[in-house]
C-alpha cells in the first residue's frame, strides 16, 4: 500500500536536539575556526537532510497516488493541509541550508571569538526556523500515523464491491468465495473491519471488498467523512454485488433494501454494473418482481460460484496480454 512504508516523522525539537548534539561532538575533535565551521556544517546538514527525507518519503499526490487512495486519504486527513505542511518543511530545509552557507562564510572571515558568536547566532536562527515548522511536522507525523494503516487495496486489480444492509450474508459470501485468502483491515472511521478477499479466474486476480459502515445504510445516515470514503470507492469498483435478504430476517424489510439498492446504483452510475443477488434459497418467491439478477444460499453453498462467475462477467476485465513482438 502506498502509505504503508512512510517512516516516523520526527518532531522539530527532536531534530534540533539531534543536530546540536552531533555538532558538539564534531566540534570537540577540532580547534579554532575549524571547530566552529565543523559544528555549523554538521548541524545544518543534519537538519536539512532530515527535513528533505521527511518530504521525499511521501508520494506525489498529483502523479503517484491513485484517485481511490487520494479520495480516501482526503477523507481521513486534509490533503491540502498536508501538502502545505510538506511545502513548509521544504522551505525550512532550504532556509537552513542558506543559513549554513551564509555563516560558514562569516566564520571564515572573522577571528576565533567572533567566529564562535557567528556559530551561536546561526544555531539560534536555525532553531527559530525549526520552531516555525513545529506544527507542520506534527501534522505530517499525525497524517502518516493515520494513513499508514489503510487497507491494502490495489486499484490496478479488478475489484468487486459488495453492498447491502447488515446481516444479509455479505461477509459470509466474501468468506466463502475467497476462503482463507480474505483479510480484515481497518478504516480509521469505521467501527468494523473492512473485509478484503481475493480470488482468481483465468489467471487474473480479483479483489472483493465488503465495507461495513459505508454501503450498508442510506446516504443520509453517513457523516461527511463516510460520504467521501464512499466517493473513493467509486474509483475502485468495477462491479457491485448488492445482496438482499428477501426474508427480512436481517431486520430490514425487502422494500427498504430495494430503496438502498437504487441509491447505491445511482451512486456508482451507469458505468459500473450492479448485480442484485438474493440470499436464502427458501425465500426467493418474494423477489421475483424486484429485478433480481441471481439467487444463492451461502449457508447451503447453492449458486455461490455461479454468482461469482456472473460478477466476473459483469466486470469484463481484459488483461493486457503481450503480443508476439513483446509489445
Amino acid at each position: 500500500m502506498i502509505f504503508e512504508g512512510l517512516p516516523t516523522t520526527p518532531r522539530a525539537e527532536e531534530l534540533v536536539d539531534k543536530a546540536f548534539s552531533r555538532a558538539a561532538r564534531a566540534g570537540r575533535a577540532k580547534r579554532g575556526h575549524e571547530a566552529q565551521e565543523s559544528m555549523l556544517r554538521t548541524a545544518g546538514n543534519v537538519l536539512s537532510d532530515n527535513l528533505e527525507n521527511v518530504v521525499t518519503s511521501w508520494p506525489d499526490f498529483d502523479f503517484d497516488v491513485d484517485p481511490f487512495y487520494y479520495e480516501l486519504a482526503d477523507a481521513i486527513v486534509d490533503v491540502d493541509r498536508l501538502r502545505q505542511a510538506l511545502s513548509q518543511v521544504t522551505w525550512a530545509g532550504r532556509q537552513i541550508e542558506d543559513l549554513r552557507d551564509e555563516y560558514t562564510t562569516k566564520i571564515r572571515n572573522s577571528d576565533v571569538d567572533t567566529a564562535r558568536k557567528h556559530r551561536k547566532q546561526a544555531f539560534a536562527r536555525m532553531a527559530d526556523v525549526m520552531d516555525q515548522i513545529g506544527d507542520d511536522l506534527r501534522y505530517v507525523g499525525d497524517s502518516r500515523d493515520q494513513l499508514k494503516g489503510l487497507p491494502d487495496i490495489r486499484p490496478d486489480e479488478p475489484a468487486i464491491v459488495v453492498a447491502g444492509y447488515p446481516n444479509v450474508g455479505k461477509s459470509s459470501f466474501v468468506n466463502r468465495v475467497t476462503r482463507a485468502s480474505n483479510q480484515i483491515a481497518e478504516y480509521p472511521f469505521t467501527t468494523k473491519g473492512v473485509q478484503i478477499g481475493h480470488f482468481e479466474r483465468d489467471h487474473v486476480r480479483y479483489q472483493i471488498v465488503d465495507t461495513p459502515g459505508l454501503l450498508d445504510r442510506p446516504e443520509a445516515e453517513r457523516n461527511d467523512i463516510e460520504r467521501q470514503a464512499v466517493s473513493a470507492l467509486e474509483h475502485l469498483a468495477d462491479a457491485v454485488v448488492f445482496v438482499i435478504d428477501p426474508s427480512g430476517d436481517c431486520g430490514y424489510p425487502l422494500d427498504v433494501q430495494i430503496e438502498l439498492r437504487e441509491e447505491v446504483r445511482e451512486l456508482f452510475g451507469a458505468d459500473v454494473p450492479l448485480l442484485t443477488v438474493a440470499n436464502k434459497h427458501d425465500r426467493f418467491e418474494a423477489v421475483r418482481a424486484k429485478s433480481v439478477d441471481a439467487t444463492m444460499s451461502v449457508t447451503e453453498g447453492e449458486n455461490v460460484e455461479t454468482v461469482l462467475d456472473t460478477a466476473v462477467d459483469a466486470v469484463g476485465y481484459e488483461p493486457d496480454l503481450p503480443t508476439r513482438d513483446g509489445k
